[in-house]
């Protein structure tokens, strides 16, 4: 016995920086409400160009990073916002290369290949990046919807939880339905409802579930939802910038639940003031009458209705 409280003694505190090493991996994962762009640099014999400088800036706020790319001539950024980017990439001896409207969108993890020329550095050439960035570093599947696709698409209760159907393989689960422990809303390629992960910002959402509530509604896997049954809970229309569902062979950073994982994320302001004026209109007389009440006899009129939701936004740089 005194033998092994000897090694314990000795070993002991190696043992639990090594357990603290495991148990704080997941902290470094990559951040799911963002994206990240590598930007690969060469000649024009293909050789790569270490020590160029890049300079990656956000078209809305003008924030910028810097980066070298190192003797590999590689230069990653990561953790950056969604939104539109300038790149400028510039080299002793080169000619400066500047590419514009560089899309990225949250959970990208795209690459750029930038070719330098041979001359001064006065010069510049300047390309469009709208088509230019490609995944090569994973085969998921996912589907994402954008700002602009939700502004132009009228939503019954000015809910997204509609265009969550969009993804191929997502269903609701109502004639689906097993038991009564089964409170998710999605189904995606056969999972359980509860087996989804629904992050805002990176931040795994509040599933609003009891804790005396069965499943895993705790660990963000069940989205919180409204009265209605909607997800206005988690993000508003109007405060949603765009979202992702990755519905099949995510890489491990999504490993939490074996489900679709939902990655929302919320607007920000910019350099400009901008706004939206809203009013969400229901009435009878815009609606057709039932089936049901038009094979009545007589037939029977259409129920009274009246639906205002109207409101607005304002952003700027506050």
């Amino acid at each position: 016995m005194p033998k092994f409280a000897a090694h314990a003694r000795k070993y002991g505190p190696w043992i639990m920086v090594a357990l603290l090493s495991l148990s704080l991996q997941p902290c470094v994962l990559a951040d799911a409400s963002s994206a990240t762009l590598t930007v690969n640099i060469s000649d024009t014999t293909g050789a790569v160009i270490p020590d160029a400088n890049v300079v990656i800036h956000n078209m809305a706020t003008n924030q910028q990073q810097r980066a070298t790319s190192g003797k590999s001539g590689n230069a990653t950024f990561s953790f950056l916002k969604p939104g539109h980017y300038a790149l400028t990439v510039s080299k002793d001896n080169f000619s400066a290369i500047s590419v514009d409207n560089i899309l990225l969108n949250v959970g990208d993890e795209k690459q750029l290949q930038l070719v330098l020329k041979v001359g001064s550095t006065a010069q510049a050439v300047t390309v469009d990046g709208s088509g230019s960035t490609i995944n090569t570093t994973d085969g998921s599947v996912s589907t994402m919807i954008d700002r602009k696709f939700v502004e132009n698409t009228p939503l019954n209760g000015r809910s997204f939880q509609s265009l969550i159907l969009l993804t191929p393989g997502a269903v609701t689960t109502s004639p689906q339905r097993t038991s009564t422990t089964a409170t998710g809303e999605f189904s995606v390629n056969g999972q359980r409802t509860e087996s989804n992960y629904y992050t805002v910002d990176g931040v795994n959402a509040p599933s609003g579930i009891s804790a005396s509530t069965s499943g895993a509604g705790l660990s963000g896997s069940l989205a919180a939802s409204t009265a209605l049954g909607t997800t206005q809970a988690l993000v508003s229309v109007d405060a949603l910038q765009e979202f992702r569902v990755e519905s099949s062979t995510y890489s491990a950073e999504y490993g939490r639940n074996p489900g679709a994982q939902f990655s929302m994320v919320t607007r920000s302001g910019t350099n400009d003031w901008h706004g939206t004026v809203f009013d969400y209109f229901r009435n009878e007389v815009l609606d057709a009458n039932s089936w049901f009440n038009d094979n009545t006899v007589p037939p029977t009129r259409k129920p009274r209705e009246r639906q205002n939701d109207f409101g607005g936004v304002l952003g700027g740089p506050i």
